[in-house]
């Protein structure tokens, strides 16, 4: 069986006294699609803010592609990670946040480029050349030229999801990305990540409260309550047949707010 791509054994994560994350255990094949949903959004995006090194654990492994996150090896002993550990590590995931982080005085193709020239090398006509494609791919080439304000939600967020993959992770992190946008908007953001999703072997990790977007798009969906993995399968049996009368409750109370699963 292949390694996994990314390995979260035992791990642990504390907020003074609050326990958001226990003895949390699972992984995720290299090409995956998984789909994260729970009652509180504080897990999930726990979970997600680790990975990328926004947040530390307090107790566990982790491993990204075979290599320890949290950890390195140093004169044969397994010793927290310094920066340059942790800033190789980076480099395998990219991220895309509820809120676009786009740099307000910059162009579009300038939000999208900068990183792979200050971090890559790539020169500014390189860099501008890989990012006309990520636009062309997100269709949002027409507005290479205009800043963020000019921009709707929707737009942006798509802009977001070219900038993150613009440094060419191995794997992409999506945190509640259709959270903040109007919903006439949200299904201009979702179409390109089916679009990622059908036309890339990236592995993706997924925190979305649409419900019906997650079924489509996932090969596998965990529901995680009180900081641990309650049920675990295809979106077809998590969403149709629950084992679990934690999920079922849940979904039941997704469906009477209005929400199609």
């Amino acid at each position: 069986m292949d390694t996994p791509i990314i390995n979260i054994d035992n791990v642990s994560k504390s907020f003074g006294a609050l326990e958001v994350l226990k003895d949390l255990s699972f992984s995720v094949a290299s090409g995956e699609k998984l789909a994260l949903i729970s009652p509180s959004g504080s897990v999930k995006t726990t979970i997600l803010r680790i990975l990328m090194t926004l947040e530390t654990i307090n107790s566990g492994m982790i491993h990204i592609d075979g290599e320890p996150l949290w950890h390195m090896a140093r004169n044969g002993e397994i010793v927290a990670a310094d920066e340059a550990h942790l800033h190789k590590m980076r480099a395998k995931i990219g991220m895309v946040f509820q809120l676009f982080n786009l740099f307000p005085h910059k162009t579009v193709l300038e939000n999208v480029a900068l990183a792979p020239i200050l971090t890559k090398g790539l020169s500014k006509p390189e860099a501008s050349i890989k990012a006309m494609e990520l636009l062309e791919m997100v269709g949002m080439s027409d507005k290479a030229e205009q800043k963020p304000a000019q921009l709707s939600g929707g737009q942006k967020q798509r802009v977001a999801i070219a900038r993150a993959l613009a440094l060419q992770p191995k794997i992409m992190l999506f945190d509640e990305v259709t959270s903040a946008l109007d919903p006439e908007l949200v299904e201009e953001v979702l179409n390109v990540m089916r679009k990622l999703a059908e036309e890339t072997d990236m592995t993706m990790v997924l925190v979305t409260h649409e419900m019906s977007f997650a079924r489509d798009f996932a090969d596998r969906v965990l529901f995680f309550d009180g900081g641990r993995i309650v049920e675990s399968g295809p979106p077809e049996q998590i969403f149709s047949d629950p084992k679990e009368e934690r999920t079922q409750a849940f979904l039941r109370k997704v469906i009477a707010a209005g929400h199609r699963v």
